[in-house]
């Protein structure tokens, strides 16, 4: 059977043709690209996405199916899916139905038969920009004007979109050790599983919870998760931020999380030319100077006090409001800051993904490295509820 014809328009006019992929439709978002060659499922459904349309740069997706257990979160989040040759079958043990079946039902309009290498290329030179897809649209100059009317990423505030309504709990696995408050701006449910695996039982707040909310769980350490949009827009989740940092409370954030950390402490944030996404990006950890191959997916970073942007930070101690901060972790394709770390307050960050899910898993030893800072500061008798 013929498929339908479907239409791709970038803001700045260029065009690709294809065929309808998922749901019939018209759909518009930020153009970003994950150079990933395996866990679509986990991308599709990752809520720092939100808003986005995803073009894998891997030629063969949806070979594996999609199954109930490898979603990061309840839905679907990618605003929509541009892929190049779309499996026709699915083969794998664990498949409980086809990837195109699931972008239909959940409504995620996509298009197949793209060269997404050379889109990918094109989004490297031009920068991450607006996008429309449309199966329903046939005039390019027509889709051109509405992607051009459609919202920017840059000043977009969207945690409020993707955070849980209510709190919940998951609960460690064996001896429980420690309770944790994770803010949710965007959280994957990797993240509360590599925290049980650690003993530590975690209670998932709204994105609006207050420090009083946050402590009331009886925390012993709070953590600020991923999440979507643009953090200059984030001062809610900064004040608590500064509020965690003032009162103590050992704290831990990723990805969006690290960059609310940042504006706590008093820097600044950017926006990425077209941001890191996939799953080999080399980071040296400076703590160690070992290098790990990560999982990123972050379209704005840190700016740090004496260094450009895409300049080598320096590896010194920077003065805040709370004490001495280091650049703990650098990517080394362009030097973006990956993590900092607080040496007078119990607090520390990374801007990628040690939750991995499907991988890589060398950055796991970060949550090893939490539990270690909540054990140390109830060793040192650290009042963590003040």
């Amino acid at each position: 059977m013929k498929r339908r014809s479907a239409l791709l328009v970038l803001e700045d006019g260029r065009t690709f043709h294809g065929e309808a992929y998922g749901s019939v439709g018209e759909t518009f978002g930020e153009a970003v690209f994950n150079t990933g060659m395996t866990g679509y499922q986990e991308t599709l459904t990752d809520p720092s996405y939100h808003r986005q349309v995803v073009v894998q740069t891997a030629p063969h997706i949806g070979n594996t199916g999609v199954n109930t257990s490898d979603d990061e979160s309840r839905r679907i989040w990618v605003a929509g899916y541009v892929v190049r040759d779309p499996a026709r079958i699915s083969s794998n043990w664990r498949a409980t139905g086809g990837l195109e079946d699931r972008l239909a039902t959940e409504g995620v309009v996509g298009i197949s038969g793209v060269d997404t290498r050379a889109l990918t290329r094109h989004l490297r030179e031009r920068g991450a920009m607006r996008v429309g897809v449309s199966s329903v649209e046939d005039d390019p100059r027509a889709l051109l004007e509405r992607v051009r009317q459609s919202p920017q990423m840059l000043g977009a505030d969207l945690s409020a979109e993707v955070t849980t309504a209510t709190p919940y709990v998951v609960d460690a696995e064996g001896e429980h050790r420690f309770t944790v408050a994770a803010l949710d701006l965007g959280i994957k449910r990797n993240v509360p599983r590599r925290l049980a695996a650690r003993g530590v039982t975690t209670h998932v707040l709204p994105a609006h919870s207050t420090i009083e909310d946050l402590l009331a769980t009886g925390a012993d350490a709070v953590f600020f998760s991923p999440g979507p949009g643009d953090p200059a827009t984030a001062d809610a989740p900064v004040a608590l931020a500064r509020e965690v940092l003032r009162r103590e409370v050992p704290l831990f954030g990723i990805c969006f999380g690290s960059q609310i950390l940042g504006r706590a402490l008093g820097f600044g944030t950017y926006k990425l030319g077209y941001g890191h996404r996939g799953i080999n990006q080399p980071v040296l950890d400076r703590v160690t100077g070992k290098v790990e191959v990560t999982s990123h997916n972050h379209g704005f970073a840190v700016q740090v006090p004496g260094a450009r942007p895409g300049a080598v930070v320096p590896d010194q101690v920077i003065e805040t409001e709370f004490g001495g901060v280091q650049v703990s972790h650098v990517c080394l394709n362009d030097n973006v800051v990956e993590g900092l770390r607080a040496r007078d307050v119990p607090a520390f960050t990374v801007q990628y993904h040690p939750e991995a899910a499907a991988g890589p898993h060398d950055a796991d030893y970060l949550f090893d490295r939490f539990a270690e800072l909540i054990d140390g500061r109830a060793l040192s008798g650290g009042r963590t509820n003040a």
